[in-house]
């Protein structure tokens, strides 16, 4: 009598419901700008060849004081043009990857966007009552950013990922700068 409940079965009630708990947690893919999109933006639509920061033995010890681990690449891809920088760099959140635009100029963070977001929580990172924080901000001699930036509750290793994403931005730009077009 129980068996069928207007037209379905428990079996397919229960396949149901077991499917959407093995998929809940599944990572959501928000693209909210292509890097392309980001870097034409970043340069009025008109955006330099790209150049390209070698990671050598010397960058390493303060990418990983950075970072807290290795880049896991040999080269990092930047534009450059008018004393200004424009990285799209990666960071795992807590198990996913957080693709983040900055744009350097003057050692101080012009703008800092999510491009695109992967994790199941925590994607508040990417509206502008957080990312407003980073405009502007500088590094210390020892890497750190001058200012501190407050917290989401509930998206604290994406608020970290972004934190260090920064730090990187305004460390790989001093490393760059002299040969940054005028």
């Amino acid at each position: 009598m129980f068996s069928k409940i207007k037209g379905l079965t428990i079996s397919k009630i229960f396949l149901f419901i077991l499917l959407s708990i093995c998929f809940s947690n599944t990572y959501a893919e928000g693209i909210y700008q292509k890097p392309a999109d980001f870097i034409n933006e970043s340069f009025s639509s008109k955006p330099p060849k790209s150049s390209v920061l070698w990671i050598t033995k010397s960058l390493k010890p303060e990418i990983y004081n950075i970072m807290g681990h290795d880049l896991g690449v040999l080269r990092v891809r930047y534009w450059k043009k008018n004393g200004k920088t424009v990285w799209v760099l990666n960071e795992i959140g807590k198990e996913h990857p957080i693709t983040v635009g900055l744009v350097v100029k003057e050692n101080k963070i012009q703008q800092l966007k999510v491009l695109i977001y992967r994790e199941s929580r925590g994607g508040e990172v990417r509206y502008p009552f957080f990312t407003e924080q980073f405009k502007q901000i500088g590094i210390t001699s020892e890497f750190k950013l001058k200012r501190n930036i407050d917290g989401i509750s509930g998206a604290t290793l994406s608020v970290i990922a972004l934190k260090k994403l920064a730090r990187l931005a305004l460390y790989f730009h001093q490393k760059v700068k002299g040969n940054i077009e005028k």
